[in-house]
């Protein structure tokens, strides 16, 4: 049986692409202006507190990750109340060393390795869109040992540190999203797959996308009526099932495309159409323009479709 998560990473291709040390002493706080990119934090020492905007605020301790898949506006700061510090990560320039907020001399109270990520496919707002706004992992011992080998390989200067890093951070998002299914409380991907019955149609989908699904396939698949299921579904996952499987099939079909040396019949039944004409015109209407164009201008560097 397929694995979801497995596949949903696959169509992300993460990467790192830029990570810095953070330490805080005394009174300190910092205003982040949205940013759009998949961000991370990782404690590696002490505690502060992370507001981020639409979620309530949280105390973060040693061990803890943070993921905020698209990194909307939030605030960091010590346990002391400070003005905070504004921040437009757009613009700011990356530091060369670790940064230093509140008193500069002496040991700091928190020490954190934060950054972002590159989504590598154009397709990532599909998943991002079905992923809680923010992450945050506790108690978790693999987790809070990759946090700690992240932050031993940030304080050392030698050859291979960035790669090994940015291998360590890719693991840290995928444990990240493992570990998030019992802990996402709002409608998701996630929550999906944190649901027996609801996973169970969600494997089903990704398992055989060739297959003609409808409601009460999915629906014997979960072991419930078509209603229950449909209801379940929509409340665990945030979409309707055919609106979920259509969206995954046509991701997998512009991967298809873009990789090129695949007819479009075979594209068609691979994701389960019966013919290349019915294909086409249903992703012309989910895409809105043609696969012979999208694979065109896949070809090019200026795609973002």
């Amino acid at each position: 049986m397929a694995d979801p998560l497995c596949q949903v990473i696959q169509l992300l291709q993460p990467r790192a692409v830029f990570s810095k040390g953070i330490s805080g002493a005394g009174r300190w706080a910092v205003r982040y202006a949205e940013f759009g990119q998949p961000g991370f934090c990782a404690v590696t020492e002490g505690r502060c507190r992370l507001a981020v905007d639409g979620e309530a605020p949280v105390v973060l301790e040693e061990g803890d990750f943070v993921l905020l898949p698209a990194t909307p506006a939030f605030t960091m700061s010590g346990l002391e109340s400070a003005r905070p510090l504004r921040i437009d990560p757009k613009m700011a320039a990356p530091p060369d060393r670790e940064i230093r907020h509140g008193r500069p001399n002496g040991p700091p109270d928190v020490r954190q390795f934060g950054g972002y990520f590159s989504f590598g496919s154009p397709d990532a707002a599909l998943v991002v869109s079905l992923l809680p706004r923010m992450i945050h992992i506790r108690g978790i011992p693999r987790l809070s040992q990759l946090v700690r080998l992240v932050g031993e390989e940030a304080a050392r200067d030698d050859i291979g540190r960035d790669l090994i890093l940015e291998r360590l951070v890719e693991i840290l998002l995928i444990e990240a999203l493992r570990a998030a299914p019992a802990q996402a409380a709002q409608p998701g991907l996630l929550r999906g797959l944190g649901d027996p019955r609801i996973a169970a149609a969600l494997r089903s989908m990704h398992g055989d996308v060739e297959r003609s699904w409808t409601i009460p396939d999915l629906a014997r698949e979960a072991g419930m009526s078509r209603s229950a299921f449909f209801d379940r579904f929509v409340r665990m996952v945030g979409v309707r099932p055919m609106a979920y499987l259509l969206a995954w099939r046509m991701a997998a079909a512009k991967n298809l495309l873009r990789s090129g040396g695949v007819a479009l019949d075979e594209v068609a039944r691979r994701i389960g159409y019966g013919s290349a004409s019915t294909f086409s015109t249903a992703f012309s209407r989910h895409v809105g323009l043609p696969p012979g164009r999208f694979m065109r201008r896949s070809d090019t560097p200026s795609e973002t479709s």
